[in-house]
């Protein structure tokens, strides 16, 4: 029988305080002081880890500080400049047909709503969450590898599609929380709730999680 939606409520709240107790300073792991370096920073975090992406990007910011310099910059020397963090050719690609637009449609400044930043080559919602969250103070769900994981552990979504899990984690997450929530789980994901073996043994929340194995 499908859990109820306020008794799903109830034990998610309980789950964001034990987290929130085991992460007090949960936050974006990637570096970043404005909307343009969060965006390139999030394109270059596909398939790749944070930790290599902020190694990458103090000396990838300075050479390039606004979208005029990466819209003028040759692809080839884009891309060696980030070659580190994989797939460079495409996330070159992105990065400078970004700001080309950034540069024609919203004068040269990341836009600050999901309409128009889904609008830009090569950004989801995922990647439009992350700015609005984390730059503009908009409440939203970042599902990435983690968040789709743990949602359908925590039987918080039987959903696959990222944006059709946001929205069943958008129903029963407050809206307040919605941005750190995904950082919760993000930082939970990469600690206890590993992809290959979960270690449930060691989990603070495996008492309200229905995938549990202890």
């Amino acid at each position: 029988m499908a859990e109820k939606t306020q008794v799903k409520k109830d034990r998610l709240k309980q789950i964001i305080i034990m987290l929130n107790k085991e992460f007090p300073d949960s936050k974006c792991s990637l570096n970043f002081t404005t909307p343009l370096e969060l965006l390139t920073a999030t394109i270059l975090s596909a398939q790749c880890t944070d930790e290599r992406v902020n190694k990458v990007t103090p000396g990838l910011f300075k050479k390039y500080p606004s979208p005029k310099h990466f819209a003028e910059v040759s692809l080839e020397e884009l891309g060696n400049d980030i070659r580190s963090t994989g797939f460079f050719n495409n996330k070159s690609k992105s990065i400078q047909n970004c700001c080309i637009e950034i540069l024609a449609k919203f004068d040269g400044e990341v836009p600050g709503n999901m309409d128009d930043l889904v609008s830009l080559p090569g950004i989801g919602r995922k990647t439009a969450n992350v700015i609005l969250g984390n730059i503009f103070g908009i409440p939203g769900i970042v599902v990435d590898t983690h968040v789709k994981r743990l949602s359908n552990r925590l039987e918080l979504s039987e959903n696959n599609n990222p944006d059709k899990i946001e929205k069943d984690l958008n129903e029963v997450v407050p809206e307040e929380e919605w941005t750190h929530f995904s950082h919760l789980l993000i930082d939970h994901g990469r600690k206890t709730c590993q992809a290959r073996k979960p270690l449930c043994g060691q989990c603070l929340i495996n008492r309200l999680c229905p995938s549990s194995e202890v």
